[in-house]
């Protein structure tokens, strides 16, 4: 792993990213709220403001210079997604304004066509609002069944629960996050898959925050569905992913009618556009797609498994300093997780954690993240939560400490 490490200079590639140079309250920004919308480096900056200063215009349509130019520029970001996450073909990626419409989508058209009043829907009980609410939606419209698959103390996908859950061959869809955005457990996606597979379901994967962290390759876990966020992996807000097999998405119906999802359209009747194009009406988010290809440029040079073996350092680091702290507690102990810590601390409500470190300028998350069912299941009604990226260093972990030791003392 060092000889990775010695790959990533931090300091230098922390100079790609304007905004950290920023003062808050008049201290350095330590920003560690990357779980919830990662900072943009200058490429992404740029190449936004290129579209926009020097070839912008509606793409698909025109006929002329400056469209045909910017038709290329989107469309090549087809390829660079599928490229990143290993898709057979560009034509299974389809564009969204985020993972959560990705997820609405699969349940509004593959939800209402391929499952029936009865078939079962499981989630796990970590799972963010974004691949949960959808499938109660489901629920109370079309008749199908939700289930929850528990997981342990430690954080991790209850196996005998999962077995449980799926026993009565009604299970057609496992919908999964691959990265807990609460307690960075990694979930095991292709033994999920594999699992779902031999019971005659689908798997739709939650990528948002596994994805920014470690190599994805779809193909190789053989996910049915796999949706992410652009804003989570260096990219701008307001672009999202959705990926789905070539003969699910053949399929499926549109989510929504208008301009450049039809084929012929006249006052009687309408036909639709073959995929991807079949679910991306109307103007699509253009200078957000065309960043979000930027970002992509920007990781794949530095490379996921330098960044995979410098956060793996970050998040070991942390979980060695942070417990040393009096009264504090982390949420999960699994064996596999990434860069995200949620911790609770004794007389200090998460909130007045967050202000008191806002202060100092330290940005962390607190609240449920959008996982108020899994706050239940932990035991607490909200937490702090603490999240690394790839320009995190050592020294802010030791900021944190620092930040939190003037919290307990404060508190105590």
């Amino acid at each position: 792993m060092s000889a990775i490490l010695e790959k990533v200079n931090i300091e230098a590639l922390r100079e790609d990213f304007p905004i950290l140079k920023e003062k808050v309250h008049g201290k350095d920004l330590v920003f560690l709220d990357s779980a919830a919308s990662a900072q943009k480096p200058r490429a992404v900056i740029e190449a936004m403001t290129h579209v926009m200063t020097s070839q912008y215009a509606n793409v698909h349509r025109g006929l002329h210079y400056m469209s045909e130019r910017t038709s290329e520029a989107y469309e090549a970001v087809r390829d660079k997604v599928a490229g990143f996450i290993n898709a057979a073909a560009r034509d299974e990626i389809v564009f969204t304004r985020n993972a959560t419409e990705s997820i609405n989508l699969v349940a509004y058209t593959w939800g209402r066509t391929a499952l029936k009043p009865g078939d079962v829907v499981a989630v796990t009980e970590m799972e963010h609002h974004a691949n949960l609410v959808p499938w109660q939606m489901l629920r109370d419209a079309h008749g199908t069944e939700l289930r929850i698959i528990k997981i342990t103390d430690s954080g991790e996908v209850d196996w005998h629960s999962l077995e449980d859950v799926f026993a009565d061959g009604r299970v057609k869809l496992l919908a999964v996050t691959q990265m807990s955005n609460v307690l960075g457990t990694y979930t095991p996606v292709e033994r999920l898959a594999k699992f779902a597979h031999a019971h005659g379901a689908k798997i739709l994967i939650d990528g948002c925050q596994a994805i920014v962290h470690r190599k994805i390759d779809v193909r190789a876990v053989d996910a049915d569905f796999f949706v992410f966020s652009g804003h989570k992996l260096y990219g701008p807000s307001g672009i999202g992913v959705l990926y789905a097999k070539a003969d699910i998405l053949d399929a499926m119906p549109p989510f929504m009618g208008g301009g450049d999802m039809i084929a012929h359209v006249s006052y009687q009747k309408s036909t639709w556009a073959k995929p991807p194009h079949r679910f991306e009406a109307g103007t699509p988010a253009i200078i957000e797609t065309i960043g979000l290809g930027a970002a992509i440029d920007y990781v794949n040079a530095i490379g996921m498994e330098a960044i995979a073996a410098h956060e793996a350092a970050l998040t070991g680091h942390a979980l060695a300093v942070l417990p040393n702290i009096e009264g504090l507690r982390i949420l999960g102990s699994a064996q596999d997780r990434g860069g995200v810590i949620s911790f609770v601390m004794k007389d200090a409500h998460p909130h007045d954690i967050a202000t008191l470190l806002d202060r100092q300028g330290i940005a962390v998350r607190a609240g449920h993240h959008c996982a108020e069912p899994l706050m239940g299941r932990l035991g607490v009604t909200s937490t702090a939560r603490a999240s690394f990226a790839l320009y995190t260093t050592r020294e802010e972990i030791g900021a944190l400490a620092k930040g939190l030791e003037r919290v307990r003392k404060m508190f105590a």
